[in-house]
């Protein structure tokens, strides 16, 4: 079964009690598929950002006949925070993660403090994750940022065989690079909740006054907030609907949303038009989805347009 992110806090997602376990990562499903066939009391969750990982290890999925495994393709950040309930995690697994080398591409990496802290909330009693990496030096920093929050204990293993039959283990052990392997068991709890960043509430929308611009050419705009950006990329206009329709790239610290913010006639007496993000492709009502539509009505106004009301 493959999530999408308005799906991720559905009830009863697995139709049965079990215990919770993740794969953060998981590449053309092959650790999955092991997870699904040796654990078949356990709840199997997998996100990976890649598009082709996902499609890949779906069909391996299915061919194994793996029903209590759900995939989503996204962060496993935002899976962390906003589907896994508070101690409702029994283990997260992590086989060989892109480490990032480069300084500049740091913050990109999943296993860093803020991450560890909010993953010690998720973490039932005695849960743990697990780590396995080729990377020495990424290992490394990965045990001293999880001894700073002071929430885990590490205990240092023998890799799983199991994480040794994936894709990029062959190709590491092929090249003589040594694997990393430890166990980080929880042993405390951060006191930040870390409450979900996703709020269900009706989507954000502005009414303006005046007439909509025609347009016969566009420049693309951003518009930064803190943790995140919106980039309107094109307006569109539908055969024979009075509307525009504006591409917009939401990306936020652990989500990122393609959408399309409408503009079009208002159904009330004290304004002419409605900018609201379009229901299309069901997305998030999040803080980027607020700016987005701040964005296209302040570029509405540049456009000789006024506000009167909103909904932010």
């Amino acid at each position: 079964m493959l999530l999408r992110p308005n799906e991720v806090d559905a009830p009863d997602l697995f139709g049965r009690e079990g215990a919770l376990v993740l794969e953060a990562g998981f590449g053309d499903g092959t650790f999955l598929e092991h997870l699904a066939c040796t654990r078949p009391g356990w709840n199997i969750l997998g996100a990976d950002v890649s598009r082709g990982s996902v499609s890949r290890a779906y069909r391996r999925l299915r061919r194994a006949g793996a029903h209590h495994v759900r995939l989503f393709h996204g962060k496993a950040e935002f899976l962390v925070r906003n589907f896994i309930p508070n101690s409702g995690l029994l283990r997260l697994y992590v086989n060989f993660p892109d480490p990032w080398p480069k300084h500049r591409h740091r913050d990109r990496r999943l296993l860093k403090v803020a991450f560890l802290e909010l993953l010690s909330t998720r973490l039932s009693a005695g849960g743990s994750l697990h780590l396995t990496t080729d990377s020495q030096r990424y290992f490394e920093e990965v045990l001293k940022s999880a001894e700073d929050t002071g929430l885990y204990e590490a205990s240092f293993l023998v890799p799983p065989e199991a994480a040794l039959r994936t894709k990029y283990a062959h190709k590491w052990s092929a090249a003589n690079r040594p694997i990393h392997h430890a166990r980080l068991t929880k042993v405390a709890t951060h006191p930040d909740g870390f409450p979900p960043t996703v709020t269900r509430i009706a989507m954000h929308h502005a009414l303006l006054t005046g007439t909509l611009p025609l347009l016969s050419a566009f420049d693309p705009f951003r518009r930064s907030f803190s943790m995140g950006q919106v980039v309107v990329t094109g307006a569109l206009k539908r055969i024979g609907d009075p509307g525009l329709l504006f591409e917009a790239r939401v990306e936020e610290s652990d989500l990122t949303q393609d959408i399309l913010v409408e503009a079009r006639p208002a159904r009330t007496a004290s304004a002419d038009v409605l900018v609201s993000v379009s229901r299309f492709g069901q997305p998030l009502a999040t803080r980027g989805t607020r700016e987005a539509v701040k964005a296209v009505s302040e570029w509405l106004h540049g456009h000789g347009m006024q506000t009167a009301e909103t909904y932010f």
